[in-house]
């Protein structure tokens, strides 16, 4: 009975996980898809930005420019790239001989509608490559001109590469479970019947899409609770692996289709105004240069917080007192513009662990927001202390925050009003920075007002 029991107790197991793998799968899929389109999304606009000069001029060498970053990009695991002109001929392509430069383009339906002026983003069958491919075309735009468009298209089959890679570690934590479970049915078969029926119905809900459902942890055997506990985990770290991606692609969508948007509309509005008001159009194409000051912007900080959320580096020693003097040197001509002071206080020197270039990076986004909000005539102190927990401390004498605010200051694309020029990443990329560093960031109002932004780092000797 005893050994009967174990058998049912780890087949009913195996097929709960069957079933909710399924679905998984298919969720994943559809996540890591998305993924993978924005992040062509935001390579094809940083390659259109940079082949704009080079489709207007058409100059060999700018050309060759181009298509070096372009094989270069193809090479560091990126998508296959071809820019072509404003007749849909390919000007550039990341394949290494170049076979398909001046080849004609304008049929491929992507091509067609980055060249009219729309995002394309999609999947297809190539009869070429004789592979299923995701692409993502956009058009390259040059004043209120389109010059020419920017196609990326990656294989469809790095997609499944990349689910069975996560599915192999669920894969791994269920066969620990089916185990534990055979375990349990050996050593409790007269009272493990019911729990198992508990955690066997929070599997199906889980599978079924449900991410609240969890295991009951306060019953049954030892090994029966800890398998519970060790399902749980898994569903905490899945629910939080899917909210954290479903958040940041819905957030970095939004903030880039806004300003494209707004973009749009300004040139659109500037081509009806060129004749019959040129004053106007001129106003309008002034904010069109802003809008997409903004969008490289958004870019940009988009770019930075993911490299500075990859755990692929470890901290070294820097010397944080030396690296906060060179940071305020930097900054203090554009302080000076706006009538602010900046200096440096405190030790002269303090050894910390951080991985490289964070300390530069998050001193000169607290600097920014600092000097964002200090008034003329008013000082920004740079604070260095050292110990065993050395710190820089950014103290302004701005309007400072109030408690709502300084709870979500480190949220994504979060802004403290809608008058507040940035993009709502400054913070975000302090926090991750920081975080990956091994150490901790902190707001607090200062006294009598303005904001203290300290971020507190693990001390390291500093060899002479």
């Amino acid at each position: 009975m005893r050994w009967r029991f174990m058998g049912m107790v780890m087949v009913i197991t195996a097929l709960v996980l069957l079933v909710q793998t399924v679905p998984l799968a298919q969720y994943l899929r559809a996540v890591e898809t998305d993924r993978l389109i924005t992040g062509l999304e935001r390579d094809a606009f940083v390659l259109a930005g940079r082949a704009e000069e080079a489709l207007e001029a058409l100059e060999p060498a700018e050309v060759a420019g181009i298509a070096a970053i372009a094989q270069e990009y193809r090479a560091s695991g990126g998508g296959r790239v071809v820019i072509t002109d404003i007749d849909g001929t390919a000007v550039v392509t990341s394949d290494d001989d170049q076979s398909a430069v001046g080849g004609d383009y304008s049929t491929r339906p992507e091509i067609a509608q980055a060249l009219a002026g729309t995002i394309a983003t999609g999947s297809r069958f190539s009869t070429t490559l004789d592979e299923q491919l995701v692409y993502v075309a956009v058009p390259v735009i040059s004043g209120q001109d389109i010059v020419g468009a920017v196609r990326l298209t990656y294989p469809a089959a790095v997609v499944d590469e990349e689910v069975a890679e996560r599915l192999s570690v669920i894969g791994i934590v269920a066969l620990l479970t089916l185990l534990m479970a055979g375990i349990a049915g050996v050593i409790f078969s007269g009272t493990v019947t019911r729990p198992l029926r508990v955690l066997t119905a929070a599997s199906e809900r889980l599978a079924g899409g449900d991410l609240d459902a969890r295991a009951d942890t306060g019953r049954g055997a030892p090994e029966l609770m800890q398998l519970s506990s060790t399902f749980n985990r898994m569903a905490d770290r899945l629910s939080a692996l899917i909210d954290e991606q479903r958040a940041f692609a819905a957030d970095a969508s939004h903030q880039l289709r806004t300003p494209l948007t707004a973009l749009r509309l300004k040139l659109e509005r500037a081509h009806d105004l060129l004749e019959s008001d040129p004053s106007g159009a001129a106003e309008r194409l002034v904010a069109a240069e802003r809008e997409t000051d903004r969008l490289v912007t958004i870019v940009e900080g988009l770019l930075a917080l993911g490299r500075a959320g990859a755990p692929t580096v470890r901290p070294a020693p820097t010397d944080l007192g030396a690296v906060a003097r060179t940071r305020v040197e930097q900054w203090e001509a554009l302080a000076a513009e706006s009538g602010v002071e900046v200096r440096v206080e405190g030790a002269p020197s303090a050894g910390v662990l951080a991985i490289p270039t964070a300390v530069e990076q998050i001193i000169d986004n607290l600097l920014d927001n600092a000097l964002a909000v200090s008034a003329e005539g008013t000082v920004v102190r740079v604070l260095v202390t050292g110990g065993e927990r050395p710190s820089v401390s950014i103290i302004d004498e701005g309007p400072g925050m109030s408690d709502e605010e300084l709870a979500r200051a480190f949220d994504r694309f979060w802004r403290g009003s809608t008058t507040t020029p940035g993009t709502g990443l400054g913070l975000a990329i302090v926090a991750e920075l920081a975080r990956a560093s091994g150490a901790e960031a902190t707001l607090r109002r200062g006294d009598p007002r303005g904001l203290v932004a300290t971020v507190e780092f693990a001390g390291t000797h500093l060899d002479p």
